[in-house]
């Protein structure tokens, strides 16, 4: 089995409004044929109810009903479709700046971010706001979209213009791979099939781009992080002494016979055998969801980590993170939260902001102490007990948090550990 027919590839969608997103997104799902018959028809009707030529494909992911009677996207639309050589989930989200939230909501699991650029606009606020969005979240693989080149007349001189433009954005950013493409979403151009118009570019349509994305290795296989979520105790005879830890394994390689420890308690064991539904497993990788047993009989539950013994992550109390604030009442000083990092669940206080990030300019504003809806900033929390953390950079499963207030019980704000 190949890397692509074997792995699920999340990507996002962002750009300014009107770029052609959800247009893009279902001119991939209609040229794929990834769409339902009455999916189609209900579509078809409404956009010639609306007096439209042709198919509005921008309705396949605007679900909502002010959603399609604005014609603009305001919540994150998931999709999902597959091609013989691959599976895709897409995240929708909206190009407005009030919206940023959403952004951050919707590519906090995405492995790649397509990034629609108006050819007739370039480079603009928003292209900036995104792309920092998505290197903050250490989207490893950024796909540039130059929309509507069938409006600047398929011009190779005004795609390399961008190009440089976006280039020069990224310079002054964590973006590690990006690539290039010119198409137009509402033609079809370069997205599932290769143009004919714009015979001067010589790279992938888009899907075969998607299809052929190596995203294997962006995995953290290093650094081996298990955290519990529940106890598995079977009352059966078969299995009367059987005693597992079921959890998702964050990173790295879990084998029967590794060393382990079990955090915050710190006892040490080794792994007697790893489950998968009815399998006896070698070897459990992220993102595997399994049980765990081990050769001791030691307290382990929910909210504990089970790491390597020559591997392990730091224990802290005081952390620095980047958080972006998703709620809409304004972040209240020396307010309690819940803090919940992994499957550990904590009470947490934000003691200081050390900065907010002006998204327009990407400067950093060291006055300005007030954490509003859709506000980005670097913060120092402190919590009850000791977080087992990895850096965000790291690894995105331990290096991240979200915060929950705890009279609401609404979550008003998500964390990458610094």
């Amino acid at each position: 089995m190949t890397e692509q027919t074997s792995q699920l590839l999340r990507f996002t969608t962002a750009g300014s409004v009107d770029d052609g997103k959800s247009t893009l997104i279902g001119r991939l799902l209609y040229d794929s044929k990834s769409i339902f018959e009455d999916q189609l028809d209900a579509i078809e009707k409404t956009s010639q109810r609306k007096g439209h030529d042709g198919v509005d494909l921008a309705l396949f992911t605007d679900g909502l009903r002010d959603e399609r009677e604005q014609g603009i996207t305001i919540d994150v639309a998931y999709r999902y479709f597959s091609t013989p050589k691959r599976k895709f989930i897409i995240a929708d989200t909206p190009g407005h700046i009030q919206y940023t939230r959403n952004m951050v909501t919707g590519a906090s699991t995405a492995n790649a971010a397509i990034i629609l650029i108006d050819a007739r606009h370039g480079v603009v606020e928003q292209t900036k706001r995104h792309s920092y969005i998505a290197s903050l979240l250490q989207i490893s693989h950024v796909i540039v979209c130059v929309n509507k080149m069938d409006l600047v007349d398929w011009n190779e001189n005004r795609f390399n213009e961008i190009v440089s433009q976006y280039e020069a954005v990224a310079s002054k950013m964590l973006v590690k791979d990006v690539h290039y493409i010119p198409i137009s979403a509402l033609k079809g151009d370069n997205v599932v099939n290769r143009s004919e118009n714009m015979s001067w570019y010589m790279g992938a349509p888009l899907l075969h781009s998607l299809e052929t994305l190596h995203i294997s290795s962006d995995i953290n296989k290093v650094d081996a992080r298990f955290a519990v979520q529940t106890v598995i105790r079977p009352q059966s005879e078969e299995n009367r002494d059987f005693r597992g830890y079921a959890g998702r394994v964050a990173s790295g390689i879990f084998r029967p016979g590794d060393d382990v420890v079990v955090l915050p308690s710190g006892f040490q064991s080794k792994i007697s055998r790893i489950d998968f539904d009815t399998q006896k497993l070698d070897e459990a990788f992220a993102p595997m969801s399994v049980i765990l047993s081990l050769e001791t009989d030691i307290d382990v539950s929910r909210g504990d980590m089970i790491v390597k013994a020559n591997n392990q992550p730091q224990p802290e109390q005081d952390v620095e993170a980047m958080i972006c604030w998703l709620n809409n009442q304004p972040a209240r000083p020396r307010t309690k939260f819940s803090i919940l990092h992994t499957t550990n669940e904590q009470k947490a206080m934000i003691r200081d902001i050390v900065y907010k990030m002006n998204i327009d300019t990407l400067e950093r504003d060291l006055e300005d102490k007030e954490i509003g809806m859709n506000d980005i900033c670097r913060v120092k929390i402190r919590t009850t007990q000791p977080l087992m953390i990895d850096s965000y950079r790291e690894n995105r499963a331990t290096g991240s948090f979200i915060l929950i207030d705890d009279a609401t019980n609404e979550t008003v704000a998500a964390g990458m550990i610094l």
